[in-house]
């Protein structure tokens, strides 16, 4: 029989580890087995207990929503080959920022794992104790945080040194001054969205929403980082180092993949489900969700890709601008986007 109710210490039990992940004078979360392979933190049961939740999903002939970088309209920007032209002119500096920015945003994250989840039961018909939902507070979102920031009072960090560790094998600690960091990256709120049901539970949907929607986004980042290092053209004078910071991105990107699975299961069985409104009606969840979550993708993947891009642009061409041929270089570095798109 399928197992799909687990505690707390289930959901965050780690592997064996024959190897502990040392770092850039960072000791991480996660580990290596007897072979080499690395092994992402808290995965001994979330894995399966996901798999078996989206299984259960099925068996009920609901579907689990697309979370994959196909609801994404735009690539990373800058672009692979703009990116490569700035690191070749001695720019390196908007790459930096990037992955100085994504490791403060990382921390942030581990908001998560202090952080209790409404009792979704009470807006809920059917039983969601044997649910993804119904385990958010049971371990998920506690997973989910320490991923995110590490468990600092063990002294073990998570995808936030991690970048830093990444950072640090390609430039240097401190090569760069600190950027300003963006307050948020969620999509901001400015009125209710499912007036349907009571507010705490909409801000909760919408939370989830959000980070189901950054980390798609970071897949695309992962394969734009890894574009860059793995390229034999770019940081030439330490080609091992941004190799191993390449394989250092593969690890989070392994990581990262268990919550793309949990948070599109949470969203997928809240559609799936009968919901209670506020006036006491039952409704369809996706009736709910599918409106809310639609333009939660057209703003992640659209409207703020675009106003990244502009606020990206504007900055990275400040700096062109500011050398002896700084026109010359601006003009060749916004060609390269264009070459692209004509590709």
């Amino acid at each position: 029989m399928t197992k799909l109710t687990y505690t707390r210490d289930e959901l965050l039990a780690d592997h064996h580890y024959a190897q502990l992940q040392l770092e850039s004078g960072y000791r991480l979360h996660g580990g290596f087995d007897a072979a080499g392979n690395y092994i992402s933190p808290r995965t001994l049961n979330r894995w399966p207990a996901v798999e078996a939740w989206q299984g259960e999903l099925r068996r009920r002939g609901a579907a689990v929503i697309d979370a994959s970088t196909r609801l994404l309209k735009r690539g990373p920007y800058p672009t692979v080959e703009q990116q490569k032209f700035l690191l070749s002119r001695g720019f390196g500096e908007t790459l930096w920022n990037s992955l100085t920015i994504t490791g403060v945003i990382e921390a942030r994250g581990g908001m998560l794992a202090q952080a209790i989840a409404p009792d979704f039961q009470s807006i809920v018909v059917e039983d969601i104790s044997a649910t993804c939902l119904g385990h958010l507070n049971k371990g998920l979102l506690a997973a989910h945080g320490y991923d995110e920031g590490g468990t600092k009072d063990k002294g073990i960090g998570g995808h936030d040194d991690m970048w830093f560790a990444v950072r640090d094998a390609l430039f240097g600690r401190n090569a760069f001054p600190l950027p300003e960091v963006p307050a948020s990256i969620a999509r901001p709120e400015t009125g209710r969205r499912m007036p349907q049901i009571p507010k705490e539970f909409e801000e909760w949907i919408l939370l989830l929403m959000n980070v189901l929607m950054i980390e798609v986004k970071a897949e695309s980042f992962f394969s734009f980082c890894q574009g860059i290092m793995r390229d034999p053209a770019n940081f030439t004078d330490r080609r091992p180092a941004a190799d191993h910071a390449a394989d250092l991105v593969e690890r989070i990107r392994t990581d990262e993949a268990i919550h793309v699975a949990y948070l599109a299961t949470v969203i997928s069985e809240l559609r799936s489900f009968t919901i209670k409104t506020a006036d006491d009606q039952h409704v369809s969840g996706a009736e709910i969700i599918d409106p809310v979550w639609n333009q939660m993708i057209e703003w992640h993947a659209v409207t703020n890709a675009n106003f990244a891009r502009t606020q990206s642009r504007d900055a990275i061409l400040a700096r062109l601008r500011n050398k002896p041929n700084g026109a010359a270089l601006a003009s060749t570095f916004d060609s390269l986007e264009l070459q692209q798109a004509a590709e």
